[in-house]
C-alpha cells in the first residue's frame, strides 16, 4: 500500500510539473503600470495569447488573439522612450523559429502594436540566415543574434561567425510604431 501512495503521489507531481511548464503567466510592470501576459501554451498550432494591461486608465482593455507556436517569455521596457511601458512577447513556433509580438502604450489608455520587421526583406542583414535567433531587450535596444551560414544551402554547419543586429523603436508612416535596425556586425566564434 506504501508503495501505491509514493507512485501515486510521483506521477501527480511529474504531471503539475508538466502542466506549469507549458502555462505562461507573467506580470512585468514598471512602476505601477505594466501587463499580465498569459498562455496556456497546450499546443503547438493554436494558442491562445492574452495580455491585460496593468494600472492603466479604464479605457484600456484586455486583447486576446489567436497565434501558432508557444509563449516562451516576455521582456518589459520603455522601447520608444515616451516614459510608457512597452512589452516583447517571445514566441517559438512549430517551425523552431522565434517570433515577436510587441505592444506599446499609448500614455496607459490604450494599446498600440509595434511592427518587427522579416529579416528576410533585408538582403544584406539575411545573408547567411537561417534562424536560431536570440534575442535579449536592453534599455529599450533589442539585440538579436543568429548563427551565420555559408551562402550554399547544402552546407549544414553554420561558420564560425554570429551576427549580432541592434534595434530600435521609431515612429512610422502615421504614427505606426517600426523596429528599425541601426548596428550589425559579425563576431567571431570558436
Amino acid at each position: 500500500m506504501y508503495k501505491f501512495f509514493i507512485i501515486a503521489f510521483t506521477l501527480l507531481t511529474i504531471s503539475a510539473t508538466a502542466q506549469k511548464m507549458n502555462k505562461y503567466d507573467s506580470t512585468l510592470k514598471i512602476g505601477k503600470a505594466g501587463y499580465r501576459v498569459t498562455c496556456m501554451n497546450r499546443s503547438t498550432e493554436r494558442n491562445v495569447l492574452s495580455v491585460k494591461p496593468i494600472g492603466f486608465k479604464n479605457e484600456a482593455r484586455e486583447v486576446s488573439l489567436e497565434l501558432k507556436g508557444r509563449v516562451v517569455s516576455a521582456e518589459i521596457d520603455d522601447l520608444n522612450q515616451d516614459s510608457y511601458p512597452d512589452m516583447i512577447i517571445y514566441v517559438l513556433e512549430p517551425s523552431g523559429k522565434t517570433t515577436l509580438f510587441c505592444i506599446s502604450s499609448k500614455e496607459n489608455e490604450s494599446l498600440q502594436p509595434i511592427y518587427f520587421p522579416d529579416i528576410t526583406n533585408d538582403m544584406q542583414l539575411s545573408k547567411g540566415y537561417r534562424g536560431n535567433d536570440e534575442y535579449k531587450l536592453v534599455e529599450g535596444i533589442l539585440f538579436r543574434k543568429f548563427p551565420v551560414y555559408d551562402a550554399d544551402t547544402a552546407i549544414k554547419v553554420p561558420t564560425k561567425k554570429m551576427r549580432q543586429i541592434m534595434y530600435r523603436v521609431v515612429t512610422g508612416e502615421r504614427g505606426m510604431l517600426n523596429f528599425k535596425s541601426f548596428k550589425n556586425f559579425d563576431l567571431n566564434v570558436d
